[in-house]
């Protein structure tokens, strides 16, 4: 997110002309402010799969706009948002198995009044000790 854009207005996106003609729903917008990514969202499939079609799409149209507004080709556009994408999917992972076992680590330290943590924490004779 190297653009930054200045003032103190947010800066929105008009929703293209065939969409106000047709009607439909808006299911996706996302802005940054801050360097901090803001996302609304409708559930919108039933299988979330199907969200799998839309980031393509996107995808594809980003892909244009680069290929029309830069040097870069849009296959090649294409080839770096997919990486950057699986990227990004894999640090989630990991930082989600890290929050995971942050709470399962969390969870194991019972309260001294439980039952079970008195089980755990019963004092036992010192060996060679009678």
């Amino acid at each position: 997110m190297s653009q930054h854009f200045q003032g103190e207005t947010y800066d929105e996106l008009p929703l293209p002309s065939g969409a106000l003609a047709s009607g439909g729903v808006e299911m996706l917008r996302a802005g940054v402010v801050e360097r901090e990514l803001f996302i609304t969202a409708r559930r919108a499939f039933d299988d979330p799969a199907g969200w799998g079609a839309v980031l393509a799409g996107v995808a594809q149209r980003l892909a244009t706009l680069y290929a029309a507004e830069t040097e870069w080709g849009e296959a090649d556009v294409a080839v770096r948002i997919g990486a950057g994408f699986q990227a990004a999917l894999a640090a989630a992972k990991d930082s989600s198995a890290k929050r995971a076992k942050r709470k399962r680590a969390a969870a194991s330290r019972v309260s001294p009044d439980a039952p079970a943590a008195r089980k755990r924490t019963r004092a036992r004779p010192a060996r060679g000790r009678r």
